[in-house]
């Protein structure tokens, strides 16, 4: 009937392992069909393979040096392609180092899944019994988790213990599970974070409602709240008081001793930071070091971000670079590592460690010139570091890597960004200039900024005199100025000649009438709390997507559009090829 090990030993009353044990006992064992990918026209030769449990099996394992790659499976749009660029170099590696290669990923859309990737694909769900049927059948050597993202990092220690249940001589090849596990449990990692004498953000775990009013209060508002082992910060959100923390969890997550939510101390104005490196556990390469266009409590997915950082001192990037280090060695990392770290009131805070392939690694592999995947394989087939050539990258260029939203494409959507990804793709602008790179990213993804017409502002009162210097750049340009009253009143008092303009709730006309006929080329808008000006906002923001206006909800990306605008202004656009801007590209 298809049902799995685990579904009959709910409706029996057993075991997994036992209905496990006496399925094998019994002979009846997982067998494979090629798939007929030319529709029986020709004989197939293409080596995909599903599962079936008819008694000929058309696989047949060969005696070679082999490993398992698992991809990422059919995860959320927009976080399947990143992993699955890392699951493929992972296999070019692993074929020039002599291996037969194969993938185990059921995601149709995928380049892992083309027929000339891999010696040997199984489409096959990523779950313990799928996963340990083609390891039963194959016999393995070994087993990489790590470049298929939480999905496949989530079955390392289930995987291990059924390999030596089972007496399979196949083993998990990289990052220790353990060292994984200590990654993934806020409280041994937080242990470790201690130990090591880096700072992090306070934090506390519940498994009551009770509890997260605790942990909360002890704390203190704003926090972080989110279930825990998440993927792509899903059910995420920044709660400021009681009652929001009461409705968080009765209608978005729930919480119970099997379902435990994280609570942690949110750094409201701090700038975030994502560094991808490679460990063999002696030595560390860093691949880069980039800085997040948006604060903290935007979702690195959905966040801007810059290689090399552009506003963070000498001393906090080898603070950061220090820290890496510590972390990598300390978890026993062997492969790729991802640690997020945020920097405010000149302290460095580590945010988390992921001993696993990222979403930003085919980003800083294009940015620098350096393999990342590829050298993480090879280290993990048994190769050094220092052996390989590769030195840590000194990028001449800059790169920004600017994320596409769906907003267009959902009707209703509030395209406010915030701890959730939501993201489906991304793009990359490269110059020798940042302001020139950030204006080539929002080019490519489709949100051009505006070089003449006129701007529409509304921010927060705390962003009032901030935002100051992005409206004299706007204002230099010949861009006329609009804004609400308190906006307008805080550039007014700096000699700024702006219109002032009715929000939606003061009558009309207001600035989604002149959205919507055509008068507002550009939308700058951060949140604000108050009741009435949430919907206010709502409608701007909406407004502005739904008639292909640029939009910009963040301070920070208002403050890279004024330098973009500066710099074209300046100097112009100009493109080169990659490999010129990539200059410092290295080769073993």
């Amino acid at each position: 009937m298809g049902f799995t090990d685990e579904r009959i030993a709910q409706l029996v009353g057993s075991t997994r392992e036992e209905i496990c044990d006496l399925r094998t006992s019994l002979g009846i064992k997982a067998t494979y069909k090629m798939v007929d990918t030319c529709a029986a026209e020709f004989e197939a030769t293409t080596p995909y393979y599903y599962s079936t449990y008819e008694d000929v099996s058309e696989v047949h394992p060969s005696s070679r040096k082999k490993v398992v790659i698992l991809g990422s499976g059919p995860i959320r749009i927009g976080q399947g392609i990143e992993f699955d660029y890392c699951t493929v170099h992972a296999v070019m590696a692993f074929r020039e180092l002599g291996y037969e290669t194969i993938i185990i990923n059921n995601n149709p859309e995928t380049v892992s899944t083309d027929h000339d990737t891999s010696d040997k694909l199984f489409f096959e769900p990523l779950t313990l019994e799928d996963v340990m049927n083609v390891i039963e059948t194959e016999i393995p050597d070994g087993v990489l988790v790590q470049f298929g993202g939480q999905t496949s990092v989530n079955l390392a220690i289930p995987l291990e213990k059924e390999l030596v249940r089972r007496k399979l001589p196949t083993k998990i090849w990289g990052t220790a599970p353990d060292s994984i596990d200590l990654a993934e449990d806020r409280e041994r990692f937080n242990t470790l974070v201690k130990s090591l004498g880096i700072p992090q953000p306070e934090g506390g775990i519940a498994t009551s409602h009770s509890e997260a009013r605790l942990v909360a209060e002890r704390i203190g508002y704003p926090v972080l709240v989110r279930p825990s082992y998440v993927l792509g910060g899903r059910a995420m959100e920044i709660v400021y008081d009681d009652e929001e923390l009461d409705k968080y969890i009765t209608e978005a997550t729930g919480v119970s001793p099997k379902h435990p939510i994280l609570i942690d101390e949110f750094l409201e104005g701090a700038v975030e930071i994502d560094v991808d490196a490679v460990c063999d556990g002696e030595d560390v390469l860093i691949g880069s070091i980039m800085e997040h266009i948006e604060e903290a409590g935007i979702h690195s997915g959905d966040s801007a971000c810059v290689i090399p950082p552009q506003s963070l001192p000498d001393d906090v990037l080898k603070r950061v670079a220090d820290y890496v280090r510590k972390l990598s060695l300390a978890l026993n990392t062997i492969g790729l590592i991802n640690i997020q770290m945020a920097y405010k009131d000149k302290t460095l805070y580590v945010l988390e460690a992921n001993p696993r392939a990222s979403r930003t690694i085919p980003f800083v592999s294009k940015a620098t010139g350096v393999p990342l995947t590829k050298l993480a394989a090879k280290v993990i087939a048994g190769n050094k570091l220092h052996d390989l050539g590769y030195k840590e990258p000194v990028p001449r260029s800059i790169s920004v890597k600017e994320v596409v939203l769906p907003f267009n494409k959902l009707p209703g959507a509030d395209p406010l960004l915030g701890p959730e990804m939501r993201s489906t793709g991304e793009v990359m602008g490269v110059d020798y200039d940042f302001g020139l790179a950030f204006y080539k990213a929002e080019l490519a993804a489709g949100n051009p900024i505006l070089l003449s017409g006129t701007a529409f502002i509304s921010v927060r009162p705390e962003d009032r005199s901030k935002i100051i210097g992005v409206a004299e750049e706007l204002s230099s340009m010949g861009i006329s100025l609009l804004a609400t009253d308190g906006t307008a009143r805080a550039l007014r008092e700096v000699g700024l000649e702006v219109e002032v303009v009715r929000k939606v709730s003061e009558g009309h006309p207001n600035v989604v009438d002149l959205i919507k006929e055509g008068k507002v080329q550009l939308a700058i808008n951060t949140p604000k709390s108050k009741a009435s000006a949430v919907r206010d906002d709502y409608l701007i923001r909406r407004a502005a997507v739904d008639y292909d206006i640029p939009y910009i909800t963040t301070l920070q990306a208002a403050i890279a559009t004024a330098k973009a605008l500066s710099a074209v202004k300046n100097g112009g656009l100009s493109t080169e090829t990659i490999n010129t801007y990539i200059s410092n590209r290295q080769h073993p």
